[in-house]
């Protein structure tokens, strides 16, 4: 999306960009309470691209003090909420095994430029929507021999499935959004036998609530303008 094109239509995950832009605002004190609840309720009621790009032109990139956000969809900027989560600590893990049993990644740990899981007759868990990156680009090879790898990234990743199962296979469920700027790139590939590896696009339990809350709170305020301006149409009636 440019700013050459105000009156494109905006996209929901444009929106939540958006949104993500003005929280990481009000966290760093760029903006107080008030005009966060104001530029946040103008997002979510925001047609355009237009009334979209006004709302952070004046804000920079999280976690920098020069380079302006510039258009919403432009992946230049500094990831939104992926900036503080890639190229700041090295790898905890770099590969998983498990023979007879399992083995789990998830929460908060930090993937390094490649990730190696392997089961035989078990299974493994790993789960990139709490994770670190040690870079942008990451590669996770999955080779399972009667058993499964279950990969579990947020909808908004840029990732890209291919492997080769025999008796098996690869698969993702979930649904997809637009990628977020700056997201990490990720390719899960590898190599399966009587099993599968399955990858699966879910939100976290945090952001879901939180999307519920936003999105309620936005049909409140909706409901209670369309109050006001009955009330104000039947005043100008009388």
């Amino acid at each position: 999306m440019t700013s050459e094109l105000p009156e494109m239509r905006a996209s929901d995950s444009e929106r939540e960009r958006v949104a993500e832009l003005l929280r990481e605002a009000v966290a760093e004190g760029r903006i107080d309470m008030a005009e966060f609840d104001t530029r946040l309720d103008a997002a979510y009621r925001a047609r355009t691209h237009g009334e979209l790009q006004p709302l952070v032109r004046d804000l920079p990139a999280p976690g920098t003090t020069a380079d302006l956000a510039p258009s919403i969809s432009d992946s230049s900027a500094v990831g939104g909420r992926w900036g503080s989560r890639i190229g700041q600590s090295r790898a905890t893990s770099k590969f998983g095994f498990a023979f007879w049993g399992g083995f789990s990644r998830k929460g908060t740990w930090t993937v390094g430029p490649s990730f190696t899981g392997g089961t035989i007759q078990a299974g493994g868990e790993i789960d990139l929507r709490e994770a670190r990156f040690e870079q942008r680009d990451v590669v996770i090879r999955c080779f399972a021999l009667m058993g499964g790898i279950h990969v579990v990234v947020p909808p908004d990743m840029d990732v890209t499935v291919r492997g080769f199962g025999l008796m098996g296979g690869f698969g993702e469920d979930g649904e997809a959004v637009d990628v977020s700027p700056g997201s990490p790139r990720v390719i899960i590939t590898g190599f399966v036998m009587m099993g599968g590896v399955g990858v699966e696009r879910k939100m976290r339990a945090a952001d879901k609530r939180r999307l519920k809350e936003e999105r309620k709170k936005a049909e409140l305020e909706e409901k209670d303008r369309l109050r006001r301006e009955k009330d104000r149409f039947r005043k100008e009636l009388d």
